[in-house]
């Protein structure tokens, strides 16, 4: 498996000059739909792909639930789920109110599954083309994309 990446020219709002630098950023390859992945979970879990339906969304209605009550839902391995929000600041205690709330959000950490498998992963870069281009680098973080020269924060 490898994550794919681009090089992105951005412009940086850290100083007065608005440094442009190149960085890398993830590139997807698509979205596995809910039936896709349905399917995918039934060839390997060897279960009914009704049955597999059947869990998904109960694990969707109940984590719906858990979260819009305040709770925190862990997952085992696969990680844990919990509310979040992101609030205006305020010069006063009295300010702050519910209405400084501008955004809900859902925080997911990954597990220890997921964070081993991240460490694993080859990382790779695109071409314009949309395909990769030159080896991966080490899991551990210690190599190259194929091209030595390039540094990416410049």
């Amino acid at each position: 498996m490898a994550l794919n990446y681009e090089v992105k020219k951005r412009a940086f709002g850290f100083d007065k000059t608005k440094t442009e630098k190149y960085v890398a950023q993830m590139k997807t390859l698509g979205v596995v739909g809910f039936k896709d992945l349905c399917d995918e979970v039934s060839k390997i879990g060897m279960a009914p792909r009704g049955v597999v339906k059947l869990v998904l969304d109960g694990l969707i209605d109940t984590l719906n639930m858990d979260l819009n009550k305040g709770f925190s839902v862990q997952l085992g391995e696969f990680g844990c789920f919990r509310p979040g929000i992101n609030a205006k600041s305020q010069d006063t205690l009295e300010e702050v109110t519910a209405s400084t709330i501008y955004r809900r959000k859902i925080i997911f950490t990954p597990g220890v599954y997921f964070k081993d498998m991240l460490t694993r992963a080859s990382v790779e870069k695109l071409n314009f083309a949309g395909s990769v281009s030159g080896g991966g680098s080490n899991p551990d973080g210690g190599g190259s994309d194929g091209d030595e020269n390039e540094n990416p924060l410049g």
